[in-house]
């Protein structure tokens, strides 16, 4: 009986997948033109481009599976035309990514950053000089309440926080909901990004929303790095409006500079924080999972095209 074989674009760990996609599956790490000419399946990191091109190297191909749930750098529409479901795995990495929001905010609130300096500098007389604020008794304010801004929200509540959501698109609990994102911000001591990057939330947070926020507010920005204005944050800032920034996406990416980057009260990480080893290894799990449903004619849980045909794709 021949083997199905599935490729990876970007680095994938084989002995994560390997079990999942089974003893039918050839999994090439690094393939060939000749490996994709035969691939069914390809497992593809988030930096990957999928695009016509590729899809015409990989006449053979059945699913994409992709290790996150961006789907930006894929071409949806060629994929559909072709049968391909592009596999996402939405649920592997929302709770480390909450985790990231949470130890941004008590980075911010805390004020590790300068603290350690002064104690570096042997400072410590001028401990007092540096306010260290609370999350116990705080509001945070979450735009977008789907899995991770449902699990920002649960952290939240354990470490006293009151939580309020804003989401046109998902339905929120009314104890928790706030229609307007105006009255959000107002009441919000942390606010955090989850919406989708769409035309109609590009810079959502903007001059005119940052004026809105109370002085000493947190701003936290692990969705979409294009949720907010880079001039306007700074500019918030420098005002003291914005106590701190947390950032973990950027628009583009890789980050291009930006004086924000040299404010002493903004934190920067990589866009890495739903990318943990144990959420990397669930991300791969899925992904292979995906795949493998794919492979044996059975609907993937998570498909980010859902206009594709199914009995093109196994036939």
């Amino acid at each position: 009986m021949s083997k199905h074989v599935v490729v990876a674009l970007g680095p994938v760990d084989a002995g994560t997948v390997g079990p999942v996609l089974g003893e039918r599956v050839t999994f090439v790490t690094d393939p060939t033109p000749d490996d994709l000419a035969v691939a069914e399946g390809a497992i593809v990191r988030a930096d990957q481009h999928v695009d016509e091109d590729f899809l015409q190297r990989t006449p053979r191909l059945r699913v994409i599976a992709r290790t996150g749930v961006g789907v930006d750098l894929v071409d949806l529409a060629a994929a559909s035309a072709r049968g391909i479901p592009v596999v996402i795995t939405p649920n592997s990495g929302s709770r480390a990514v909450a985790e990231g929001v949470l130890a941004m905010a008590l980075h911010l609130t805390k004020r590790l950053q300068p603290l350690t300096e002064l104690v570096r500098a042997g400072s410590w007389a001028e401990r007092s000089t540096v306010p260290v604020g609370d999350l116990d008794g705080a509001t945070m304010g979450i735009v977008g309440y789907g899995r991770i801004g449902r699990r920002v929200g649960e952290l939240a509540a354990a470490f006293g926080m009151r939580s309020l959501a804003h989401d046109p698109y998902s339905p929120v609990p009314s104890e928790l909901a706030c229609g307007d994102l105006g009255e959000l911000v107002e009441s919000s001591d942390v606010l955090t990004l989850h919406a989708p990057l769409t035309e109609g939330t590009r810079h959502l947070v903007n001059k005119e929303l940052l004026a809105r926020v109370k002085p000493g507010t947190i701003l936290i920005n692990c969705g979409r790095g294009g949720l907010l204005d880079p001039d306007a944050t700074l500019a918030a800032l420098e005002s003291g409006r914005l106590a701190g920034v947390g950032l973990d996406v950027f628009d583009p990416e890789p980050a291009l500079y930006h004086p924000l980057f040299d404010h002493p009260e903004v934190v920067l990480t990589p866009h890495l924080m739903g990318m943990t080893r144990r959420a990397m290894t669930l991300t791969f799990r899925d992904a292979a999972r995906g795949v493998a449903d794919a492979l044996a004619g059975r609907e993937p849980a998570a498909v980010a095209n859902p206009d594709w045909n199914h009995r093109k794709a196994t036939a």
